[in-house]
């Protein structure tokens, strides 16, 4: 039970190793891919989609059976009070999977997104924007700013996702000057106070983001947000799409009303509405925990290449073998997808084996309580200084949990473009 608790071998070696950037180039990384894991299969997509809303017609319905089958039992004699226990016991059993679920449809979307569904891109798009609109995704909007998040992974200036405060951000003073108690007066809560925090944003970290940009990069004005065609989070080109994916929401949002006038309130939130803020925890949590670690580096422009950006994220083995059958293994094989993209999902395990033995120790892995990694991140990556070419996040002490090699800023030239 404790092990819970505790944090993996990967990451305790990752604190007790200094860190200096790969060595390996960028055509090494390549020249171990074999050709075929990069073939597109329409038809394996297809099976694989509707294996996808198969399931969650198939518990959509069981969810449906819930309050009647408990009637049927406390009138046959069951006491109420067992009723109640087992209702809600079915209920919370229906929230998890359907959560899991649907966010395996986020999962899929975000692969039609990249174009690693099919060959045919009509079909990497209806699919992308129909699934995403269902869980009321802003499908190209989405699609957009992730791509650039794709073009600058864990580049401090150019970052679009959980881009870190620094220390002016917080009117820190500087680190030679500054007292414990200056970081103390900022960062130290108590403890019921960091687990609300930490719920709001499992719950409604996704739609403040979409709505306020929050921890977007800073390059943009405040509050730019993912449904307005002229914000500046997009190309004039992509302004068409954008109105296209707010038609969608708008279309799926009178269909969700239409429905919850036939079935009334309380079937809404618990057949969809709850379910749809548990997907919504999955994808804030494997996102974040990807691409936010105590051990793990960001680049600032002197020292940043695609190469590098792309190790310095995490694969963590999320819900064990639900993550890789519903959420197609997006958190398992997650350096190999920032890698290679437009590979299908269903490649990725095997793209995976093969960087590990050219990576070597340059992969990250973490087998660490997904749950204690997210409190880990939460309260371990403060901020980052203000200054230097490789940093890493700072805790509520001021200290970072990981130093430079001494010739880790030395690598410059010899850095994979």
């Amino acid at each position: 039970m404790f092990l819970l608790f505790e944090d993996s071998p990967e990451y305790k070696k990752r604190l007790e190793t200094r860190f200096r950037p790969t060595k390996v180039a960028l055509s090494e990384v390549h020249s171990v891919i074999p050709k075929h894991l990069h073939e597109k299969s329409t038809g394996k997509a297809l099976l694989y989609i509707a294996r996808d809303v198969f399931c969650a017609i198939i518990v959509y319905k069981l969810g449906c059976l819930i309050d009647p089958a408990v009637r049927s039992l406390v009138q046959g004699g069951v006491s109420s009070t067992i009723g109640t226990i087992i209702k809600w016991a079915l209920w919370a059993l229906y929230w998890h999977w359907q959560g899991i679920i649907l966010a395996g449809w986020w999962c899929m979307a975000h692969e039609a997104g990249h174009g690693s569904l099919s060959k045919h891109s009509w079909f990497n798009h209806v699919v992308g924007f129909s699934l995403h609109t269902f869980i009321l995704v802003p499908y190209y909007a989405w699609r957009s700013s992730h791509h650039a998040h794709h073009k600058a992974t864990m580049s401090v200036e150019r970052e679009e996702n959980f881009v870190p405060l620094t220390r002016s951000d917080y009117n820190l003073p500087s680190e030679s000057s500054a007292h414990i108690t200056d970081y103390h007066d900022i960062f130290e809560e108590t403890p019921i106070y960091t687990l609300g925090r930490m719920l709001i944003m499992q719950a409604l970290g996704w739609q403040f983001y979409l709505v306020t940009n929050a921890m977007g990069n800073k390059m943009y004005p405040p509050w730019a947000n993912h449904f307005q065609p002229s914000s500046p989070l997009f190309k004039p080109h992509e302004r068409k799409g954008i109105i296209a994916s707010n038609i969608g929401l708008t279309v799926m949002s009178c269909i969700l009303y239409m429905w919850t006038r036939k079935v009334g309130l309380g079937y809404f939130f618990k057949l969809y509405f709850i379910p749809y803020i548990l997907a919504n925890h999955w994808i804030v949590m494997l996102t974040y925990l990807h691409h936010s670690d105590p051990t793990i580096p960001r680049y600032r422009n002197a020292q940043w290449s695609f190469l590098r950006g792309a190790l310095s994220t995490v694969d963590r083995p999320l819900l064990g073998w639900a993550g890789r059958f519903f959420l197609h293994n997006v958190s398992h094989d997650h350096v190999a997808h920032h890698l290679f993209s437009s590979i299908p999902f269903y490649n990725q395990p095997y793209v995976t084996e093969a960087i590990k033995k050219v990576l070597k120790e340059d992969y990250n892995y973490d087998s660490t309580n997904t749950f204690r990694a997210l409190y880990r991140t939460f309260t371990q990556c403060c901020f980052i200084e203000d200054d230097g070419d490789i940093v890493f996040y700072k805790n509520k002490h001021g200290q970072a949990a990981r130093v430079l090699s001494e010739d880790a800023l030395d690598q410059k030239s010899k850095k994979a473009i």
